[in-house]
């Protein structure tokens, strides 16, 4: 549990006024000095992540923000640093003092009604001051969530951990409870699944990519089981079993060629699919990828890869899909490229959004990032998907997916009709 990456733990994201005692909250919880501490306020300049198990719920990531009320030089980058921690927050824990409730604490509960995040209100240093009874029946007026805690009693850290451990699991989103599956309801128990797993030079030494160690770690959990091959030794393998296999999948790259070798009885699609479906939202993935048809040439792009990796010579996301976008619509595109965190906070100049998988961010952050791209207007795609459309097999990787299939081909069909609709008023004119 303590290798669980922090993309996979549950993402606790602490806010609340400069010097209110945040860090020697997180040193409490964490039973250690893993944030600095000080009377000096600004002291957290920048966010600090905590990586931890809190038991009975496991692995969890708490983000320590800096104050976003600072006004001490730096706070600018400061106070955006904080902000975003609310579109990776699972739940937001806001501490404050007794007796004290400002426009801030007010701006912090918005914000976590606006993106419907379950939020816990600390009232800390109560050693200090007692909450009054007027003051309590506001917070309780927020949110029947609530805890009374002093950072630095250490006698009573015990029952303060403990109350805070109950109000994360009964506000705990289903999805960190329940992850949707990302391999085991497609085959059935004692199914088995091919793997086609290129080693290429993004591929760790020694190892393979995260994506594909879930899938199978999925299967496992399910009492499946898994064959895992190069592309170059597909064919070779896939004739040597004496049953099909009942389900294939494959790096996107090497989509077109497991089409080509798969017989049409045999369900296939691939690990980005996989995880559009376990990291966001499949079908509105799908929908977008049907919208790819309308780009032309000097229309906008942006591609999002959620890790910073060092890009290699032939990078999928800079250089593969902007060099197979750019072919596609037979002309010259303007295409951006963001990494890691720094997603874009205007889109809308963007006609299209390609996104990596996500294996490096939360589920609530990849939804969220699709959101804004729908409150926008603007289709929000990801790798496979897009590859798959580009090399013209997406039916065919989706049909494991039926509501996915379904949205595309819905879209794909309205698009044409929008487009032979202006086709005939150009005629007219």
């Amino acid at each position: 549990m303590r290798k669980t990456p922090k993309s996979l733990r549950l993402q606790l994201g602490l806010f609340g006024r400069t010097n209110i005692g945040k860090s020697s909250f997180l040193n409490m919880v964490a039973g250690q000095d893993v944030a600095i501490t000080s009377c000096v306020p600004g002291t957290t300049t920048d966010v600090v992540e905590k990586s931890m198990e809190l038991l009975p719920i496991g692995p969890v990531v708490f983000l320590d923000t800096a104050g976003t009320d600072d006004i001490s030089e730096l706070s600018r980058l400061r106070i955006e640093k904080s902000r975003k921690i609310f579109n990776r927050a699972d739940i937001i824990l806001l501490l404050v003092e007794p007796n004290m409730w400002s426009q801030y604490e007010d701006t912090i509960v918005q914000e976590a009604k606006g993106r419907n995040t379950p939020l816990i209100v600390i009232i800390n240093k109560i050693d200090q001051t007692p909450p009054k009874d007027k003051y309590i029946k506001r917070i309780k007026a927020i949110t029947d969530k609530f805890l009374l805690c002093c950072s630095i009693d250490v006698d009573n850290r015990d029952h303060y951990v403990s109350a805070l451990k109950k109000y994360i699991i009964e506000c705990c989103p289903g999805d960190f409870l329940n992850p949707p599956p990302l391999i085991g309801d497609l085959m059935p128990k004692n199914g088995l699944a091919v793997l086609i797993v290129p080693i290429d030079s993004e591929a760790p030494k020694g190892r393979i990519i995260l994506p594909q160690v879930q899938t199978i770690r999925d299967a496992l959990d399910n009492n499946q089981a898994v064959l895992i091959v190069k592309e170059t030794e597909y064919t070779t393998v896939l004739k040597k079993l004496s049953v099909p296999p009942d389900i294939v999948v494959c790096d996107s790259q090497v989509v077109l060629q497991m089409i080509k070798d798969t017989p049409d009885d045999i369900k296939c699609t691939t690990f980005s699919i996989l995880f559009a479906r376990y990291k966001g939202d499949l079908i509105e993935q799908a929908k977008a990828a049907a919208l790819i048809k309308t780009l032309k040439p000097h229309d906008r792009v942006l591609i999002a890869e959620a890790c910073s990796h060092h890009p290699i010579e032939d990078d999928i996301g800079r250089v593969k899909i902007p060099r197979w976008l750019k072919k596609y619509v037979k002309g010259e595109l303007t295409i951006d490229i963001c990494a890691g965190r720094d997603y874009p906070e205007d889109l809308k100049d963007y006609k299209l959004i390609i996104h990596c998988g996500g294996c490096m961010i939360t589920r609530r952050e990849m939804l969220f990032r699709i959101q804004r791209a729908k409150a926008k207007g603007i289709p929000l795609t990801n790798y496979g998907i897009a590859i798959s459309v580009l090399q013209g097999v997406l039916e065919r990787v989706l049909l494991p997916f039926p509501a996915a299939l379904d949205a595309f081909q819905k879209e794909h069909a309205e698009g044409r009709k929008t487009t032979d609709e202006g086709r005939k008023r150009e005629e007219v004119f």
